[in-house]
């Protein structure tokens, strides 16, 4: 691979960038630095440093997001601040982009990466891939709730949801939700469908991979690939 590709593809920096970096002697290979953006790297052997850091080759890149009010599932967005804006400079690279959506006013997990073969895959129906929120409601939850979602509930417009689980806690307007889709809005028009209202909103786990609980929001960390096999994991 030549190197000012690499450095573009692993850092997010245009290949522009990394020509005028290597002009400035600060893309290093093995010990000597860089000359020529058409230099061939390979990512598996060598020893690359770009602006001073180590660049370890992944194929691909996931990230773990504790996504904040107020920002949008988007790659780019000219009215709000995007989740990508979040992400540091040090896992940014060319392509990432959010796998699936929160809402703008909904906190926690928002998946990230620029592997769009595991992104297709983990938000079709057809892979039942679990997502699961905390979901504070204007009223106390009923105990018929949990029969309605189970049974595969019709919500507005006619839409057909799957079978949903409901956990409920020791306050009643704080219930537990695990869907395996992902329509518009789903959660919030799943509980108007039983004439509640949620208030507030959270993922807190999608697959087998939950939000970690030490993340602070806004903040995110880079997920490790053994660790991206668990996204079809179920709990």
């Amino acid at each position: 691979m030549r190197i000012d590709k690499f450095a573009a593809e692993q850092t997010g920096i245009s290949r522009a960038d990394a020509k005028a970096m290597i002009k400035k002697r600060q893309i290093i290979v093995n010990g000597e630095p860089v000359r020529s953006g058409e230099v061939h790297v390979d990512p598996q052997k060598d020893d690359i440093v770009i602006g001073g850091k180590h660049i370890i080759y992944r194929e691909h890149l996931y990230i773990m997001l504790n996504k904040p009010a107020g920002t949008v599932c988007a790659v780019k967005d000219e009215l709000s601040p995007t989740v990508l804006e979040l992400i540091p400079p040090e896992l940014r690279r060319k392509g990432i982009f959010p796998a699936g959506r929160l809402d703008k006013d909904t906190e926690g997990f928002v998946f990230i990466t620029d592997d769009g073969a595991l992104a297709h895959r983990m938000l079709s129906p057809r892979s039942h891939v679990e997502k699961e929120y905390e979901v504070t409601l204007e009223k106390p939850a009923e105990e018929s709730y949990k029969e309605i979602f189970a049974s595969g509930m019709t919500i507005d417009g006619g839409e057909k949801c799957l079978p949903a689980e409901m956990i409920f806690t020791e306050d009643r307007k704080k219930v537990r939700l695990i869907i395996c889709e992902g329509k518009y809005h789903q959660v919030k028009r799943m509980m108007e469908a039983v004439g509640n209202r949620v208030v507030f909103l959270r993922r807190i786990r999608i697959g087998g991979i939950p939000l970690d609980p030490n993340l602070p929001l806004g903040k995110c960390r880079e997920i490790l690939h053994k660790e991206a096999a668990n996204l079809y994991a179920k709990q």
